[in-house]
């Protein structure tokens, strides 16, 4: 198994490298009670001790089959999900210095978006046909092993966007996709969810949210969201990622 608990990895029998106990300090500085953190979905996942992780030491073909195997994994738990957030894991993905290290959220996003095409590669599941293969049309998210998902990615390097800063070293968090559809979907209920969690964004990052946030149910363009930009402003770049197949320099 690739898939660390975060019972094991928050205990005192855990004899890990030294990054691996700072990437549990800097989670409990910034997710524990009183923090102010936006994501109170976060912070009670983090409280109930339910998140999972894949700690990856480098970007070699070694580490990228075991965040593969660690993400199939993941995706195999997630998919007895019982509906209950008690049980709803959040994956913590959580890279070395060794790995990325930088003083560019750009530097990040890309390397993230380098790992996400890599396993993406490495996918022997079909993609959902319900979903788009382009990262800029409507409906598009990144799957693996037939599943949606949405990836959170998170530097040292964000200055301005806090929330998006995790501590000392990069990480994605990822997600079912079907789960915010659940808890914060399209219809009253979950606008008003959303509205409460951007709220305390803008006072946690003492600035308006990102113009990039949205709701996939409405059609809003997912990718960008992936990797929020310290500005805020609208964006017209494009997704790095490719529908493999359609790329044609791919191994």
């Amino acid at each position: 198994m690739v898939l660390i608990s975060q019972q094991f990895l928050f205990s005192d029998d855990y004899q890990g490298p030294d990054w691996h106990r700072t990437v549990r300090q800097d989670l409990s500085h910034r997710l524990q009670a009183g923090s102010g953190f936006p994501c109170t979905f976060s912070q009670n996942a983090f409280r109930q001790q339910i998140i999972k992780f894949i700690l990856i030491e480098d970007d070699s073909k070694t580490e990228l089959m075991q965040l593969a195997d660690g993400l199939a994994e993941y995706v195999s738990l997630s998919r007895k999900w019982d509906g209950k957030l008690s049980t709803a894991h959040p994956l913590v993905v959580a890279f070395s210095q060794a790995a990325i290290e930088s003083s560019s959220a750009s530097d990040y996003h890309s390397f993230g978006w380098k790992m996400l095409q890599q396993v993406h590669q490495l996918d022997q599941q079909p993609w959902p046909q319900s979903v788009s293969k382009d990262p800029h049309e409507p409906f598009w998210s990144m799957c693996f092993n037939g599943m949606q998902l949405f990836v959170n990615m998170s530097s040292p390097a964000h200055k301005i966007r806090k929330s998006r800063n995790l501590g000392a070293h990069f990480l994605m968090i990822i997600n079912p996709r079907e789960r915010f559809d659940i808890v914060a979907g399209d219809n009253p209920a979950g606008h008003k969810v959303r509205n409460s969690i951007r709220t305390r964004l803008e006072h946690y990052d003492q600035q308006p949210h990102s113009l990039q946030l949205g709701s996939y149910q409405a059609g809003d363009i997912e990718w960008w969201q992936y990797g929020i930009v310290e500005e805020n402003c609208q964006r017209t770049d494009r997704c790095p990622f490719v529908f493999k197949g359609d790329d044609k320099t791919a191994d």
